[in-house]
This record gives structure tokens, sequence and C-alpha cells, in this order.
């Protein structure tokens, strides 16, 4: 897989995962006096600034992958470019929905976890992998 793709996968799943801890926690959020919850707050919104980043032209590093494949026929992978953008899209304005707030709960991050526009991205991004994961 391209570096640039794989970085970009590799930064929206750490994320994810990171989240997945973050809301079995149960913080009521990054203002408070508890420093291991100020803590993980602040680690999260590096990582959702940095999902964030990844997710910012996203299909069009996937686009650039496939082409610099050669990977055909191309009618599929230009109907999932749309798929991918709009799922990047969505899960983008969610993540700065959530880093928007002044202080993030365990409870948000697990609305945003559950989140159907971050599942169908996670998906996404395991498709990516398994389509441009060099064939053995």
């Amino acid at each position: 897989m391209p570096a640039s793709v794989r970085g970009r996968c590799e930064a929206i799943e750490e994320c994810y995962e990171f989240m997945l801890a973050y809301a079995a926690q149960g913080l009521s959020g990054d203002v408070g006096h508890d420093s291991a919850g100020q803590n993980s707050a602040g680690q999260l919104r590096m990582l959702l600034s940095g999902a964030e980043e990844a997710l910012d032209g996203l299909a069009g590093a996937f686009g650039e992958a496939v082409a610099e494949a050669r990977l055909t026929p191309a009618a599929p992978y230009e109907a999932f470019l749309t798929v991918l953008d709009r799922d990047a899209a969505a899960s983008l304005a969610a993540i700065r929905l959530v880093l928007a707030q002044p202080a993030i709960s365990s409870q948000l991050v697990d609305n945003l976890n559950a989140s159907i526009h971050l599942r169908a991205l996670l998906t996404d991004l395991f498709l990516i992998d398994e389509i441009l994961h060099p064939r053995a």
C-alpha cells in the first residue's frame, strides 16, 4: 500500500482504537481536576486532530494509489471513490463537531464510535487495505 494511504489509514485506526478505550473510562470531559482524565482527553484531541488531517483528501490519495497501481477496470474504483469521499466527509464532520466541544466526555466519544458514518469509513479502510495490499 502506498505510504500516503497507509499513513492516513493508520492515523484513523489508531484514533478509533483510542476512542474505544476512552469511552470505557467513564470520563466527564477534559475540564476538571482529574489529571489522568485530562491527559487522556489531551491525547484524544491530538488523535482526533490527526484523524481529521488524515480524512481530508483520503479519497484523492486512494485515487492516486489506484492510478499508480493501474488497477482496472476503472469504473468500480471510480464508483468506490465516490463512496469513500462521502463516508470520509461525514466522518470528518462528526469528528470536527466533537473537537469543537470544550469538554469531551466518554459518553460523547461512545456516541461517535457508534456513528454509522465512522463505521462505514472503517469498513472502507479495510477494503482499501485488502485492495492495495501487495498480493502474494
